[in-house]
Formats: structure tokens, C-alpha cells, sequence
């Protein structure tokens, strides 16, 4: 840490923005392969929190990468700074009093835990957006597993690189069996004492 750093604390403080918003502010991880559904889930979650007057923001894996996270790649040092960078804007965003949902294919468990270890207890939840490989492929919106699969995309998660599956998600959603709205309902029975 710097010796030339020192944190400003404001005045108006989380609980003044919760309070203003009539709502917790709570950080919502969506972690899976791609293709699985953690996008789509998030920002159905996002439309139905904003109809309930919630005030929300969604950050998406590919999005970020647009930015914040341009300069990154996917390497396994890579894909830990990345996470690493999101989950210091996600917790800023629950400062500021909002709904965050983080859609990240975030493969790596102690990745995923480090994040998790940012929030006090009640302010994070770790949704698992689980869907067979087979069907990732099958919806492969974007060309990637076939890209992958010719060797024209490295470090692919599920093909040439692993994915730690989730063995204490706070909600496993079934994205392949369950709809989207369903998926929603889900979350939103989590998020029942959010008012």
C-alpha cells in the first residue's frame, strides 16, 4: 500500500443512499460458461428490479472488456485481474447504493472468493447459472465454441481451459431447464427483505 494514500471518508454514507432509494444495495455475481445464460438472467433480473422503483446497474463480462479491462487478455493471470478489477467497481456500486449484478464467466474459484471476501456478510450472492456444455454449444450465439474448437480462440473456458464449478453458489439456476423467468423468480425470492 502507498504511504502517500490516504482514504477519504464521505459523509453521506451507504445507509444515507439505501435509505434514499428505499431498497439494500447488494452485490448479485452470475458466474458460468459462456453461452450459459448469465447475461440474459442478469438483465432480465435488471428490467423486473427496475419495474419494483429498484435502482440497479448490470456490468457485463464483454461489455468491461470494451474499457475498463481492454488491455487485458485471457490468460489465467488475466482473467484473475479482470475479476480482481470488477469486483472492486462492483462493491463501489453497492456503496453507492445500488443493485449490482455482475455477469462474469469468472472461471476460477479463488478468483471468485477473493470477490466474495470484499463484501460483508448479507451483501453478496453468488448465482450459478448452470448449463450442459452441449447445449453452451448449441446456443453459441456468438461463434466461440466453434472458433474454439478450431483452435482459432486459446484459453477458451470449457474446451481448452477449465471451469471450477460453484459447489456453494448461494442459487444454482438450471439455465437450461428452467426459463428465464423462472430463473428471475428465483433471485427475486432471495431478494425477498431487500425493501
Amino acid at each position: 500500500m502507498n504511504d502517500n494514500l490516504f482514504r477519504y471518508n464521505s459523509r453521506i454514507t451507504r445507509k444515507n443512499r439505501e435509505a434514499l432509494n428505499k431498497h439494500k444495495a447488494i452485490a448479485i455475481w452470475f458466474t458460468g460458461l459462456s453461452g450459459a445464460g448469465k447475461s440474459t438472467l442478469a438483465h432480465a433480473l435488471e428490467e423486473r428490479l427496475h419495474q419494483m422503483e429498484c435502482r440497479t446497474y448490470v456490468l457485463d463480462g464483454d461489455n468491461i472488456r470494451y474499457g475498463l479491462c481492454s488491455d487485458l487478455g485471457f490468460s489465467v493471470a488475466d482473467r484473475k485481474e479482470n475479476v480482481r478489477r470488477v469486483g472492486e467497481v462492483v462493491k463501489l456500486a453497492v456503496d453507492a447504493g445500488l443493485i449490482t449484478m455482475a455477469a462474469f464467466i469468472s472461471p476460477i474459484k479463488k478468483d471468485r472468493d477473493y470477490v466474495k471476501s470484499l463484501f460483508s456478510e448479507g451483501d453478496f450472492i453468488e448465482v450459478y447459472c448452470r448449463c450442459s456444455l452441449k447445449v453452451c454449444e448449441q446456443r453459441d450465439v456468438k461463434g466461440l465454441y466453434k472458433r474454439a474448437r478450431l483452435g482459432e480462440i486459446p484459453c477458451f473456458t470449457g474446451i481448452t481451459s477449465g471451469y471450477d464449478e460453484p459447489v456453494s453458489a448461494d442459487l444454482v439456476v438450471d439455465t437450461d431447464q428452467v426459463t428465464i423467468e423462472e430463473g428471475v423468480d428465483r433471485i427475486l425470492a432471495l431478494l425477498e427483505n431487500i425493501r
